[in-house]
C-alpha cells in the first residue's frame, strides 16, 4: 500500500511540475507569433465603387475597435469593452502612416492579415475579428477604402500601444484561440436576390454578427460557424460604457428569449438605427446605420432558419433568466 502511495505522490508531484512549466512557458512566451503567410503578389485596383464600399465596410467592422475618439483617426484605442479578465489589449493604428500604421504594409500583406490574423511582423492579432469568409471583392474594397483620401485613415503618428495580455489571454491564445488558415480558392458572396443564402454570407462573412452572438468567444468555430457553440443564441460578457457586464443577446428565433416575437420590420429598425421593440440597444452594439433594407432583410430571413436557441439574459427579465 505504501508502494502504490508513492508511486501515487511521485505521479502527482510529476503533474504540478509539468503545470508548472507550461504556466512558466505560456507567461514568458505571451501572445505567440507565426510565419508570415505567403502569397503571391497583387496590386488592388482602387475604384470609386470599391472605396465607397470598403467605407461602409470599415465604418461597420472597424471604426468602433480602431478609431480615437479625440481625433477621429483609426490610429487604436484601449478596447474597454473586453472584461477585464483579458488583461489590455488595444486596436492598432490603422492609418497610413508610414511607421505607426499600414503606410508601408503590402496589399497581400493586409489581405493576409484581414483572412488569417497575422500581421506583417507575425505577430498574431489577438481578438481582432479575421474575415476569412469574407468574399474576395468585398476585401480588396477595405483595402481600397484604407489606402484612399478619406480623413479617418490619413496618416496619424500614434504609436500603437503595446499589448497587455492577461495570463488568461495568453494561455488562450497559446491553445484555443489560433490564426486561421487562408481560404482553398476564391470567395465569393451570393446574389442579394437569394435572400437567406445573402443573409447568411452576412451573418459569418461581411459582418460576423456569430462572433458576438454565439456562447463564448473561446468555443466558435470560426472556419465552420455553425459549429459554434451556442450559435447565434447569445451569452458573451461585454462591459458597457459605465463598467457593468452585458450579455449579448440571442437572436435565434425563440419566442420568449430571442426574435421570435420581432417582425421583420422591427429587426430592420433595431440594426440599422439601435431601437427595439424593447427599447434602445446598449452599447457595445452598434447601429449599423450604412447597412442598407435588403442587407438587413436578408439576416432577418437567414435568421429564421437558424436551429432556435432558449437563451434568456437579463433583459428577458428574471422570470426568464430563472428559467433557462
Amino acid at each position: 500500500m505504501k508502494k502504490v502511495l508513492r508511486i501515487l505522490g511521485l505521479l502527482l508531484a510529476g503533474v504540478v511540475f509539468l503545470g508548472a512549466c507550461a504556466a512558466t512557458f505560456v507567461q514568458v512566451r505571451g501572445i505567440p507569433s507565426y510565419d508570415k503567410p505567403q502569397m503571391a503578389a497583387q496590386k488592388i485596383v482602387a475604384t470609386p465603387t470599391r472605396i465607397a464600399h470598403g467605407q461602409k465596410i470599415v465604418n461597420a467592422m472597424c471604426v468602433d475597435c480602431h478609431r480615437n475618439p479625440a481625433t477621429g483617426a483609426l490610429s487604436g484605442k484601449q478596447l474597454t469593452e473586453l472584461p477585464p479578465e483579458f488583461g489590455k489589449l488595444y486596436a492598432a493604428n490603422i492609418t497610413q502612416d508610414q511607421q505607426h500604421g499600414i503606410g508601408r504594409w503590402t496589399d497581400e500583406e493586409l489581405v493576409a492579415l484581414l483572412r488569417t490574423g497575422i500581421g506583417r511582423d507575425g505577430r498574431y492579432r489577438v481578438v481582432m475579428p479575421n474575415f476569412r469568409h469574407m468574399s474576395d471583392e468585398d476585401v480588396a474594397s477595405v483595402i481600397a477604402y484604407l489606402h484612399s483620401t478619406d480623413r479617418q485613415v490619413q496618416p496619424d503618428p500614434t504609436p500603437t500601444h503595446e499589448q497587455e495580455p492577461s495570463f488568461l489571454a495568453k494561455a488562450l491564445t497559446n491553445t484555443v484561440m489560433k490564426p486561421l488558415p487562408m481560404p482553398d480558392g476564391a470567395v465569393v458572396a451570393p446574389a442579394p436576390t437569394d435572400a437567406v443564402a445573402y443573409g447568411r454570407y452576412l451573418v459569418v462573412g461581411r459582418y460576423k454578427c456569430y462572433d458576438c452572438h454565439s456562447q463564448d468567444h473561446q468555443t466558435n468555430n470560426h472556419l465552420e460557424p455553425e459549429k459554434s457553440a451556442g450559435y447565434l443564441g447569445g451569452g458573451i460578457d461585454f462591459v458597457t460604457t459605465d463598467g457593468s457586464l452585458i450579455k449579448s443577446r440571442n437572436l435565434t428565433m425563440d419566442a420568449e428569449t430571442g426574435l421570435g416575437d420581432w417582425t421583420e420590420a422591427q429587426f430592420v429598425q433595431a440594426v440599422r438605427y439601435g431601437q427595439s421593440p424593447h427599447g434602445p440597444l446598449r452599447t457595445p452594439m452598434p447601429k449599423f446605420t450604412l447597412m442598407d433594407e435588403t442587407e438587413a432583410r436578408a439576416i432577418y430571413a437567414y435568421l429564421r432558419t437558424v436551429p432556435v436557441l432558449r437563451n434568456a439574459t437579463p433583459e428577458d427579465g428574471a422570470a426568464a433568466v430563472a428559467t433557462r
